[in-house]
């Protein structure tokens, strides 16, 4: 049995308070639930908290290159996985949110094809949905050459969350002005110091 080293018990430690860290946005939503301090429109209110951290959790997982880039600690880079699944977990709690306190369980098809927000909200999780199951280990040597490709689905998922966001902001998008510039920043840094074609999902290269 390999010795536990040092570098190993620290590694450990950090991965667990980040996942506790990612944990934090939830266990607030739910105690501003159980307290009722979470506004006169609860089921809005969950939703909209549920979507909004899962866009965070994207925009940060989105920054680990620009920070491994600018620090040159390769360390940040243990976290992008669990911080990736992180977004896949709030955005599928944010849609389960939407269809059970708001939408119902009626006419999916007509509601969804019918709200132009939707539609770039369904089709970003769409392009999330193999990101979240190629992300283990024996899945990526499964996939082989073609998983980076494949994650490259994120960049285009992202804009589809800012957009699906965007629409459905009314008299004050500034908060989402401020998401775009930080999202189109980071895919901007990328393309600088990878090129442009890095940001082209499926293609190899």
């Amino acid at each position: 049995m390999p010795a536990i080293t040092r570098n190993t018990l620290i590694d450990v430690f950090a991965r667990c308070l980040v996942f506790i860290a990612a944990l934090v946005p939830l266990v607030f939503l739910v105690k501003d639930v159980a307290t009722g301090d979470i506004g006169p429109d609860p089921g809005q209110a969950i939703t909209e908290r549920l979507g909004l951290t899962a866009f965070q959790f994207l925009l940060l997982t989105l920054a680990i290159t620009p920070l491994k880039k600018v620090t040159g600690w390769n360390g940040w880079l243990r976290y992008r996985r669990m911080l990736g699944l992180f977004v896949f977990f709030y955005a599928s709690l944010h849609i389960l949110a939407f269809l059970q306190l708001l939408l119902g369980w009626g006419d999916l098809w007509t509601t969804f094809t019918q709200r132009p927000y939707i539609i770039a909200g369904a089709t970003a999780f769409l392009l999330m949905l193999p990101l979240a199951v190629t992300s283990t280990k024996a899945m990526m040597r499964r996939v082989g050459r073609g998983w980076k490709p494949l994650h490259r689905l994120i960049y285009p998922a992202a804009i589809l969350v800012w957009v699906h966001f965007l629409w459905q902001a009314r008299s004050d998008i500034t908060e989402m002005v401020v998401y775009g510039l930080i999202l189109l920043v980071l895919l901007g840094l990328r393309a600088y110091w990878f090129g442009l074609p890095t940001l082209i999902p499926l293609r190899r290269g």
